[in-house]
Formats: structure tokens, C-alpha cells, sequence
């Protein structure tokens, strides 16, 4: 049986990723997040309590001590405000944490290698921003060259939703089972989703696209 890490953010794409490859049986899956310090961080919470609702072993990689060099922006620093607009407009470039993406894979990466695991599951999918210039589909492919190259056995960065709208992806999740309601995408991080800031309203419209009902409470 292929050994697998799958990146579990604990929103909607990993989340739906993690139960793609549990419930295929086709896998031995391991689940990791990582605390780079976001704002948002009880979206670690969902992730493990996903991750033991399947009896997938889970580690968070405790990186808040990178914190002071990813310099001043919405996610990882008090000063900036969170934007209440879409990923379209310019100002959502504050939401980049530098590097973070290259960051994560290293780290699944390491302990990918260690496991003797075959590849590492990826969430990305088409409509991934380019305002994030890690979301690139350019970056993913290096990133693949290099985890092949990472190790003496070689390993595959897989990102089977590559293809894939965030709608396709929570129909896809729907027909999984998916519990939504104990997934978490809000960058504010508060008690409930804001659904204001870019990513609670491309939740919403995701929702809204695939015909799937919203489980989720938002506070606006």
C-alpha cells in the first residue's frame, strides 16, 4: 500500500484531500500541519480533529519561531488589518506570508523522507491565486523536481486537484462525506468565520456554485 503525507491545513481543500485518500483504502495516509504562526491558528484544531475522526496520525511542526522573518503582514502580524475584500484586488497582496508555501513543503518533505513515504498531497487547485506567487503552478512543479531530487528514494509532490475549481472540490467532498461544518478557512481567526475576508466569501461562493448547503456560521 503507498505510504502518503497529505498537508492538512484544516479548510476545505486539504480537508477534502485527507478524506479523497483515506477513503480510497489505496493509502496509508499521515496528516501534517504547521504553526508558522497565523493568526488564524485554531484552524489546527479542525485539522486534528479531522485527522482523528479518520485515525490518521497527525503532527503539527511547530514553526512560530520563523514568525519574526516573515516580516509585517495580515496573517502573522498584529499591525495589519485582515482585508474585507476578494482575492482580486490589489491589496490582498498583504495576506503574503514570503516563502510559506516552500516552507511547508520542506517540512512535509523531511518527514515524508523519513516515513519512506511515496509522495505528499498538495490541495492546490485552478483557482489558486497568483497574487501568491507560491501558488503558481510553475512553483509546484520546481517543488516537485526538488522533493524528487530531496532524497535517496524518490518522492512525488501530488496534486490531484490541480485541475479542479474549489466548487468541484466541495461537490467532491459532499459525495466523501466531508463533516464541512469542522473545517476552517477565516484568516481572522476569531470564534466564528467573519465571512468578510477573502477566503470566507470564496468559501461561500464555492458552496454556492457546487449547490451544496453552507454548514458554516459566519458572523457577517
Amino acid at each position: 500500500m503507498k505510504r502518503s503525507v497529505v498537508i492538512l491545513s484544516g479548510g476545505l481543500d486539504s480537508s477534502t484531500l485527507l478524506y479523497d485518500w483515506v477513503k480510497s483504502g489505496q493509502r496509508e495516509v499521515y496528516a501534517l500541519s504547521v504553526d508558522y504562526g497565523q493568526r488564524h491558528v485554531r484552524e489546527l484544531a479542525y485539522a486534528r480533529k479531522l485527522a482523528e475522526g479518520l485515525g490518521v496520525p497527525h503532527r503539527v511542526a511547530d514553526l512560530k519561531a520563523l514568525k519574526p522573518l516573515f516580516g509585517e503582514n495580515a496573517l502573522t502580524g498584529a499591525a495589519t488589518e485582515v482585508p474585507k475584500t476578494d482575492y482580486a484586488t490589489a491589496n490582498m497582496t498583504v495576506t503574503v506570508v514570503p516563502n510559506r508555501n516552500m516552507i511547508l513543503l520542506a517540512v512535509a518533505g523531511a518527514w515524508a523522507a523519513g516515513l519512506h513515504a511515496e509522495d505528499i498531497g498538495y490541495a492546490a487547485h485552478a483557482g489558486d491565486h497568483t497574487i501568491y506567487p507560491d501558488c503558481r503552478p510553475a512553483f509546484a512543479e520546481a517543488m516537485d523536481k526538488a522533493l524528487l531530487l530531496c532524497d535517496w528514494n524518490a518522492l512525488h509532490l501530488a496534486r490531484p486537484y490541480v485541475h479542479l475549481s474549489k466548487a468541484d472540490i466541495v461537490r467532491r467532498g459532499a459525495e466523501l462525506g466531508v463533516p464541512y461544518e469542522k473545517t476552517w478557512s477565516c484568516y481572522e481567526g476569531g470564534e466564528v468565520h467573519c465571512g468578510l475576508c477573502a477566503t470566507c466569501r470564496e468559501r461561500k461562493a464555492a458552496f454556492l456554485t457546487a449547490g451544496v448547503p453552507d454548514p458554516t456560521t459566519y458572523l457577517s
